[in-house]
C-alpha cells in the first residue's frame, strides 16, 4: 500500500552529491539576519520575509516560563530560542533570523509550517463553528474519518478521534484488553508510547517513567540491529515474546504494542523479520497487535504511508497523532468494525476528539500530502540525505550509526565505535554549533546521544546539502 518501489530505480541518479553554492549573492537570501557564524555555509534561498516582531524578548519569556510554567519543562541549547514565525521548512526567531528546521516540532509538522492550504481550512472552519459536540452531526469529522480509512489496509476502517498520541495509545490498550478479556500487554524495551498511567506502563525507558502503579505490561527484548544481542536477526529477538507468554502470563495476552521505528528511543528500526514473528505469536495467544504510528506514520518514512507496512504486517489497531494534524492537537485510533464494538458496552466519549477545526485541518493535511507528492519527496530526498550522512560517517569516527527511513532518520554519536560508548556531552556541543549556523535538529535515545532528524516532508535536496555541510563543520569543532 502506498509503495514507491517503481520510484527506486531513479534513486541512484538522485544520490549524486551536490554542495550548496556558498557564493550565492545577497539577493538570493531573505532580508533577515541569516547567521551568527562567519564560517557557516550559505543557507538555500527561500522567498519569504517574516513580519517584524515587537513582542516580548527571549529573556522575559524565559523569566515567565520559569515562574509560571511547570519546572519539568526543559529546553534545547545554551541560549534558548524564541521562535516567533514559521514558513514551510524554516523557522524564524525574534530578530528575524532564519533557521532550517530539521526537527519538525518532534516529527509533527509534515506538510510545512503554516502551509497555506491547511491554514485556510482551519480558518474557514473556525469562522463557521469552532466546537459543537459529536452529539450533533458535522461533516468535518466524517469526511476526515473516511479519508483516513482510505489510507488503511484490510478491514481497518473505524476511527476514534483523540487529542494526542498518548490518548490514542491509552484508548488502544483499553480496547485490546476489553476485546480479549486479558489484561496482559507486551511492549518493547526502549519503546515510548505516552506519559499517562497506562501508556507509561507500556513505555520502557526509566527516563520517562514515574513511580506510580503500572500493572500488566511485560517488556520484551528490543530488536535493535545496532545495540541488540542478535544484530539484525529479528526472529531470534521474537523468541522472547513467546517466553514472556509462556512464563509471564496465563498463556493468553491482551495485546502487543510497538513502533515500527522507535522515535523517542533514538530512531531505532526494528530488525527485519521481527514484527511478522511477533504478531504471529501474540495472535496465537489471543492478543491484538497494535501499531503505534504516532511518529513513523503519515508518509514520513517515504517508502510507505505507514511504518508497519515496511514489515509486511497488518495490525488489528493503529494509533496516530503528530503528523496527521501538522501541528494541530489531534490523535486517532483506527480498528476494525468488530473490534470497535467493544466500546458500546459502556458510554465512551471524548469532548474534543473529532473537533471540527482539528478534523478540517487534518483532512487538509491528507490532501496536501497527495497534491504535493510529499511521500515521494520523503523517499527521494530522505534517501539522499541518509546517503550523505553515511558519507559523513566515513569521515567522522564519532558517528557510530546512521539509520532510519525517509525523514525519520537517526545519527548516533559514540566516543568509541567498538564499545559504542554514548557521546552525551559531545552531541550537545554539536547541536549548539549547528544552531549558530542556522540548523535546528532534535536529539533522543535512552542515552540522549542520537540526532533525531525529522524535518517537514517538504525538505529539499538543497536543504539536505546545507544540513550535512553544517553538521560536518560542527563535528569538526569537537
Amino acid at each position: 500500500m502506498q509503495r514507491l518501489a517503481s520510484s527506486r530505480r531513479l534513486l541512484q541518479a538522485a544520490l549524486a552529491p551536490r554542495r550548496v553554492n556558498s557564493s550565492l549573492s545577497a539577493a538570493a537570501a531573505v532580508a533577515a539576519p541569516e547567521t551568527e557564524n562567519a564560517c557557516a555555509p550559505k543557507m538555500p534561498h527561500f522567498d519569504y520575509t517574516p513580519p517584524p516582531y515587537d513582542g516580548p524578548r527571549a529573556k522575559e519569556i524565559f523569566r515567565k516560563r520559569t515562574e509560571f510554567l511547570s519546572p519539568s519543562l526543559f529546553h534545547f541549547y545554551d541560549r534558548p530560542l524564541n521562535i516567533v514565525d514559521g514558513k514551510m521548512q524554516y523557522l524564524f526567531d525574534e530578530d528575524g533570523r532564519r533557521y532550517l528546521d530539521a526537527f519538525g516540532g518532534i516529527a509533527t509538522v509534515c506538510c510545512g509550517h503554516c502551509h497555506p492550504d491547511i491554514v485556510e481550512a482551519i480558518v474557514n472552519q473556525a469562522k463557521r463553528i469552532q466546537h459543537s459536540t459529536v452529539l450533533y452531526l458535522n461533516h468535518a469529522i466524517a469526511d476526515f474519518a473516511e479519508a483516513l480509512a482510505s489510507k488503511m489496509p484490510g478491514d481497518l476502517k473505524v476511527v476514534f478521534f483523540t487529542n494526542s498520541g498518548t490518548e490514542a495509545n491509552e484508548l488502544a490498550l483499553m480496547i485490546a484488553r476489553l476485546y480479549t478479556g486479558s489484561h496482559d500487554i507486551i511492549s518493547l524495551r526502549n519503546g515510548y508510547h505516552g506519559n499517562a498511567a497506562g501508556t507509561m506502563g507500556a513505555t520502557a525507558q526509566s527516563n520517562w517513567k514515574f513511580n506510580i502503579v503500572q500493572t500488566g505490561v511485560h517488556h520484551a527484548l528490543n530488536p535493535d540491529p545496532y545495540r541488540g544481542a542478535f544484530g539484525s536477526d529479528g526472529e531470534k529477538y521474537a523468541r522472547d515474546i513467546q517466553e514472556i507468554i509462556e512464563f509471564g502470563t496465563t498463556g493468553r495476552v491482551g495485546g502487543f504494542i510497538s513502533e515500527a521505528i522507535q522515535g523517542v528511543g533514538g530512531i531505532v528500526e526494528l530488525a527485519p523479520g521481527y514484527l511478522p514473528a511477533a504478531y504471529n505469536m501474540v495472535r496465537k495467544a489471543g492478543g491484538l497487535c497494535i501499531a503505534d504510528e504516532v511518529q513513523a506514520g503519515v508518509a514520513r518514512t517515504g517508502s510507505h504511508f505507514w511504518g508497519f507496512e515496511a514489515h509486511g504486517v497488518i495490525p488489528d489497531i493503529v494509533t496516530m497523532a503528530k503528523g496527521i494534524g501538522n501541528g494541530i492537537p489531534i490523535g486517532a485510533v483506527v480498528t476494525t468494525p468488530e473490534i470497535a464494538q467493544v466500546l458500546t458496552r459502556r458510554s465512551y466519549f471524548n469532548t474534543f476528539g473529532g473537533n471540527p477545526v482539528s478534523t478540517a485541518g487534518g483532512h487538509a493535511v491528507l490532501k496536501v500530502l497527495e497534491k504535493e507528492k510529499l511521500q515521494e519527496n520523503a523517499f527521494f530526498v530522505g534517501s539522499y540525505l541518509k546517503e550523505r550522512l553515511n558519507l559523513l560517517k566515513e569521515k567522522h569516527d564519532i558517528i557510530g550509526d546512521v539509520r532510519g527511513r525517509g525523514f525519520l532518520l537517526g545519527v548516533e554519536l559514540v566516543t568509541d565505535r567498538q564499545a559504542k560508548t554514548p557521546a552525551k556531552a559531545e552531541i550537545s556541543h554539536v547541536m549548539n554549533h549547528m544552531k549558530e549556523m542556522g540548523v535546528l535538529v532534535g536529539k533522543g535515545g535512552f542515552y540522549g546521544n542520537v540526532f533525531r532528524i525529522t524535518p517537514p516532508l517538504c525538505f529539499t535536496k538543497e536543504d539536505s546539502d546545507f544540513f550535512v555541510e553544517v553538521m560536518d563543520i560542527a563535528l569538526s569543532k569537537l
